[in-house]
C-alpha cells in the first residue's frame, strides 16, 4: 500500500517550481471571472496535481495544502476543512489495517499463503497459479506491499532450488513467470474489496462528498462487481504468463519441498492465529452481507435490516469494532512478550501518511463541490456526449491505466474522480458509470516497475528486466481496460442499479456552488 514515488532530485525541483508558476498564473488569470472561489480552487488543484505527479515534496505534505490555502484564499473556512480529513472512510481504513497488521504480527498471513500454494501446487504453471491466488487473496485484506514482501522470498527459495537442478537459463521463464504472477496477483486482489487498495476507499468518500444525497457505496455490492473482474483478470494474467509469454518446458519439475519446509516451520495453528482468523472471517462476512445485495435474479437482504436503529451502522463501524476486540483478548503465548493479541504498538505502525493523503483528496473533492468548479470543468467536456457510453468508459479505463504507470494511483484517483463526476453529469450520464471503472483501472498498471509497489518489489529481486515486465504488462493493461469496461457496463449496472443514460436526482448536487 506504499504509494510514494522515487523520482530524481532534478525532476522534483522542476516540479516544485512548475507548480508554483501554474498556481501564480491561475491566480492572476482566473478560469471563471464570475466565480472567484472556483478560480482560486483551480489554482490550488493544479498546484497539488503538479506536486503529486512530480513528487516535488512528499505526497502527504502536498495533501495538507488545503488546510492552509482554503481559509487563506477564501475557498472554505478552516473549521469546515479540517473535519474532512477524518471521517467514516478513514475509520474503515484504520480498522481494516489494524486487523491486517495483527495478522502479520502472528504470521497468520504466511500460513494462509503457504496453504493456498500447497493446495494448488503441482507443475510449474500450477505453482505460478498457487502463488497468484495466495497473493490475490491476501491483498484483498492486507497491504499489497506487505503481501509482495512476504511472497517474493518464498518464490525465490523455490527458484534457487530449480536453478541448482536445471540451471538459470532453462528455468528463467519459470522465474520471470513466478515473479510476475506474484506482482499481478497482489494488484488484482486489491481491487476486489474496498479495503484492498487506497483508491477504492478514496472513491467511496469522494462520491459521498460530491453526491451527499446518493445511496452510499457498501462493501458487499462492490465485492459482487469487483470479484468477477478480479477473477477474470487473474485468469487472463495466468494464461498470458504461463501459456503465451513465459511457458516453462514440460521436463522441468518443481520440487514442492520448499513449501513443505516453510509450512513445517510454522507448526500447528496457534491459539492467537485461531482468534485472529475468527475475527477476520467474521469481519469479512459482516461487511459483505451488511446491506442488500442485488444479484440480478434476486436480492439478498442485508443483516442490518434486523437492527432497531437502521442506517446507523456502516462498514467503518464494523471494522473498528472488530479490530478493537483484539485489544481485549489475552494471549496464551508467553514467549511472545505480548499480553493481548493486539497491543498499543499497532497504532504507530498504521500508515498515517496515507491517511493524510486521503484527506487531501477529500478536501479537493469538497472544494470542487462547494465552489462549483466541478461543473465548470464538466461543461468543457460536453463534446463527449456524442460518444457511445461504452466507448467513453473504455477511454476512461485506458487513460487511468496508463496514467498510473508513472503516477501514484491514489493521487491520480483523487485528482480525476471529481472531474469525471462532473463530465458524467454534463453528458447526462450516471456518475457511477465513469467513476467506478476509473477507480478499478487505477489498480491495473502492470507494465512498469514504478507503477505499483508489488511491481517494484519483484523487480528488486533482480530476476526480471523492465522489458520482460512490459511485454506482458502492455497486453494486460489493454485487456484489463476492456474487461473492466465490459463488466461495469453489464454487471455493474445491475449491482448498483445504474441506468447509464439517466442522471439520477441525487447527482444534481454537484452543480451547486458558492462564490467566495
Amino acid at each position: 500500500m506504499a504509494i510514494e514515488r522515487k523520482t530524481g532530485g532534478k525532476s522534483r525541483q522542476i516540479g516544485f517550481w512548475l507548480g508554483i508558476v501554474f498556481f501564480t498564473l491561475l491566480m492572476i488569470f482566473p478560469v471563471d471571472a464570475d466565480n472567484s472561489a472556483a478560480s482560486r480552487l483551480a489554482a490550488v488543484a493544479v498546484l497539488m496535481a503538479v506536486w503529486w505527479v512530480t513528487d516535488a515534496i512528499p505526497l502527504f505534505a502536498t495533501a495538507l495544502l488545503p488546510l492552509a490555502l482554503y481559509p487563506l484564499l477564501g475557498i472554505m473556512r478552516g473549521a469546515a476543512t479540517a473535519p474532512i480529513y477524518f471521517n467514516s472512510t478513514i475509520v474503515l481504513f484504520l480498522g481494516g489495517f489494524m486487523i491486517a497488521l495483527t495478522m502479520e504480527k502472528w504470521n497468520l498471513h504466511r500460513r494462509i499463503a503457504l496453504n493456498i500454494i500447497h493446495a494448488v501446487g503441482g507443475g510449474p504453471s500450477r505453482i505460478v497459479l498457487g502463488f497468484m491466488l495466495a497473493a490475490a487473496f491476501l491483498s484483498m485484506w492486507i497491504s499489497n506491499t506487505a503481501t509482495a514482501v512476504m511472497m517474493v522470498p518464498i518464490g525465490l527459495a523455490m527458484v534457487l532450488q530449480l536453478e541448482d537442478d536445471f540451471g538459470k537459463e532453462r528455468t528463467h521463464t519459470f522465474t520471470v513467470g513466478l515473479m510476475l504472477g506474484i506482482a499481478y496477483g497482489c494488484s488484482v486482489g486489491g481491487l476486489t474489496t474496498l479495503v484492498g487498495t487506497p483508491p477504492n476507499l478514496s472513491f467511496i468518500r469522494i462520491f459521498a462528498i460530491l453526491f451527499p444525497e446518493a445511496p452510499p457505496i457498501a462493501f458487499g455490492p462492490w465485492l459482487v462487481l469487483a470479484l468477477p473482474i478480479g477473477l477474470t483478470l487473474l485468469t487472463i494474467a495466468w494464461f498470458l504468463i504461463t501459456r503465451v509469454f513465459y511457458r516453462t518446458s514440460d521436463d522441468i519439475t518443481v520440487d514442492r519441498a520448499v513449501v513443505e519446509v516453510e509450512r513445517s516451520k510454522l507448526g500447528s495453528i496457534s491459539y492467537e492465529e485461531s482468534v485472529i482468523l475468527t475475527v477476520f472471517a467474521t469481519t469479512a462476512m459482516l461487511w459483505v452481507f451488511r446491506v442488500d445485495l442485488q444479484l440480478g435474479f434476486f436480492t439478498l437482504p442485508g443483516w442490518s435490516r434486523l437492527l432497531p436503529f437502521q442506517g446507523m451502522i456502516d462498514d467503518g463501524t464494523i471494522a473498528i469494532t472488530m479490530a478493537s476486540l483484539l485489544f481485549f483478548i489475552p494471549t496464551r503465548n508467553r514467549e511472545s512478550g505480548a499480553e493481548r493479541i493486539m497491543e498499543r504498538d499497532v497504532i504507530p505502525r498504521l500508515p498515517w501518511n496515507i491517511v493524510l493523503l486521503f484527506g487531501g483528496g477529500f478536501a479537493l473533492a469538497a472544494g470542487f463541490q462547494q465552489t462549483g468548479l466541478a461543473q465548470i470543468i464538466g461543461n468543457q467536456f460536453e463534446i463527449f456526449s456524442i460518444l457511445p457510453t461504452f466507448v467513453l468508459i473504455l477511454l476512461v479505463c485506458l487513460a487511468i491505466t496508463f496514467l498510473t504507470e508513472l503516477t501514484s494511483n491514489l493521487a491520480t484517483t483523487e485528482m480525476i474522480l471529481p472531474i469525471l463526476a462532473a463530465v458524467a453529469v454534463t453528458t447526462e450520464m450516471n456518475p457511477l458509470i465513469l467513476m467506478i471503472p476509473a477507480t478499478l483501472s487505477a489498480s491495473c498498471a502492470f507494465m512498469m516497475p514504478v507503477a505499483t509497489p508489488p511491481n517494484a518489489i519483484v523487480f528488486g529481486s533482480d530476476r526480471i528486466s523492465v522489458g520482460e515486465m512490459a511485454r506482458v504488462g502492455l497486453v494486460l493493461n489493454l485487456i484489463g481496460a476492456v474487461v473492466i469496461a465490459a463488466l461495469v457496463y453489464t454487471v455493474g449496472t445491475v449491482v448498483f442499479d445504474i441506468d447509464p443514460s439517466v442522471v439520477p436526482d441525487w447527482a444534481t448536487s454537484i452543480s451547486s456552488g458558492t462564490d467566495g
